[in-house]
């Protein structure tokens, strides 16, 4: 977090350059094979590839959640599906990178924007809003990855920020979103926009279905169930996503660096230690879920999928693969997509919240917005099913929402990872060479418990211990 130094030489840099006859005779002194300046459009770029390809990738080194969700497991080395966060220092990777390589260039470009004096006082207030709703994303990310986060003192010239909070944090958020809204019908960034290019309704409807996930979030608090309704309300009810045409997605292409992360990690690495996990294979093939032909490949057999053996070694050979769409350098990643969305509202029906549509209706609009997205046909025979039809499923409405949601998720490990912490469905299973417990959360980053000691400390000792057992606080049940 050294870095975050750098912001207020870069401010000084824009300030200093501000009279146009200043830099005329700055550019006679500068080398243009090594510039000073980083334009706005280029942070604001990077942050979100940054943002998406972290969230996105399947690398053993820097992202485990697939493993936490039980998506995905491994053939030869065990030690992420066996819940080992130490020795490939994950947390540490996943710190770093959103701290420095997305937060800290959305605050840069910020700064950079609002020192643009070509830029209208509309168009400084758009970027700018764009960058706080990505910076909202990032944050409650990472509150919902650690629990209490620095947050305050973060991405400032403080060296060792204190963490504050996780349930303050949130309910900043709301605040913040809910201030950067209305900023963004202006006219923001275009050409560096990978999510929208520059449309301003999409950016509102993304923001709006953001603020809906931030409420949905804190429904099992006591204390911030007033404040979780009405955010959720007011979030739908200003316009969240409504189909799959408003997904906050990138896409990727078919040559690098612009190729989607999994298959960097897979086919361009030439690796064939990843598989499907036995703990999703075996629920989709309990209910004949179609998407079956899009998830995996039918490496065994058309209609024949097995997968491993979570938590353990296993052949590459004698399980089912990952589907064509998995290995595509082109296949896109979604940030918040309308199947998430519409399971949120399905949670948010059953509260009571007036949200447009009752529980089934939303829920089945999840689904349908799951085999949308795959391109998976038989949708109908599938919600005929009565074991996944809303009335007929069986258990809770809990655990009918967070299975299909859960599915649903299978490209998005942490989203999954999250449905199960929040719903408690599906069931998942211990990892067979271990069994270890199931985690709820990352554990700190070594490099925190040894420089930041003394807040790091505080952190722990606030959450009840930095354990990868302790609950998030919106985890209750």
């Amino acid at each position: 977090m050294k870095k975050i130094l750098l912001i207020s030489v870069i401010s000084l840099v824009f300030v200093l350059s501000s009279c146009k006859t200043d830099e005329q005779y700055e550019n006679l002194n500068r080398d243009p094979k090594n510039p000073t300046q980083v334009s706005a459009d280029f942070l604001f770029n990077s942050a979100t590839k940054s943002l998406i390809d972290q969230m996105t990738q399947i690398n053993v080194n820097r992202n485990s959640f697939r493993f936490f969700a039980q998506y995905s497991t491994t053939t030869t080395y065990t030690e992420e599906p066996n819940f080992d966060l130490v020795t490939r220092t994950i947390p540490g990777y996943h710190w770093s990178e959103m701290y420095r390589d997305v937060l800290l260039d959305l605050l840069t470009s910020k700064e950079i924007t609002l020192a643009d004096l070509e830029l209208t006082a509309s168009e400084q207030d758009a970027r700018v809003a764009q960058a706080e709703v990505l910076m909202i994303y990032t944050f409650q990310q990472m509150v919902d990855t650690w629990g209490d986060i620095p947050y305050s003192e973060a991405l400032s010239d403080v060296t060792l920020p204190k963490y504050d909070d996780a349930a303050t944090i949130y309910q900043d958020l709301i605040t913040r979103l809910d201030a950067a809204i209305p900023d963004l019908s202006g006219s923001g960034y275009s050409s560096s926009d990978r999510l929208y290019g520059g449309d301003s309704n999409a950016w509102i409807k993304f923001a709006n279905s953001l603020k809906i996930r931030l409420g949905i979030r804190l429904t099992d608090v006591p204390a911030l169930q007033s404040l979780a309704q009405s955010t959720v309300e007011s979030g739908y009810s200003a316009g969240a996503f409504t189909s799959n045409a408003d997904n906050a997605t990138i896409p990727y292409e078919g040559s690098t660096p612009n190729t989607n992360p999994v298959w960097v990690d897979i086919v361009q690495s030439g690796r064939s230690d990843h598989i499907p996990a036995n703990t999703i294979v075996n629920l989709m093939n309990t209910l004949d879920d179609p998407r079956r032909a899009q998830y995996f490949d039918d490496n065994l057999g058309p209609g024949i999928y097995v997968g491993g053996n979570f938590g353990t070694v296993a052949s590459f050979s004698v399980h089912s693969h990952y589907g064509d769409a998995i290995y595509s350098p082109t296949n896109p990643a979604s940030l918040i997509d309308f199947a998430e969305v519409s399971f949120y509202l399905a949670e948010a029906a059953e509260l009571g919240y007036s949200v447009g549509g009752t529980a089934a209706q939303h829920y089945d609009n999840g689904i349908a917005a799951s085999f949308d997205s795959w391109g998976s046909s038989d949708l109908a025979s599938y919600m005929a099913n009565p074991d996944v039809a809303y009335d007929t499923a069986p258990g809770t409405w809990k655990e009918k929402i967070g299975t299909q949601f859960w599915i649903a998720m299978y490209n998005r490990g942490f989203e999954g990872f999250t449905v199960w912490r929040k719903l408690d469905a599906p069931t998942l299973q211990l990892p067979v060479d271990t069994g270890n417990p199931l985690p709820y959360r990352y554990t700190y980053p070594i490099d925190e418990q040894n420089l930041n000691v003394t807040n790091w400390e505080a952190a722990s000792t606030a959450i009840g211990g930095d354990s990868q057992q302790t609950k998030l606080f919106w985890d209750k049940n």
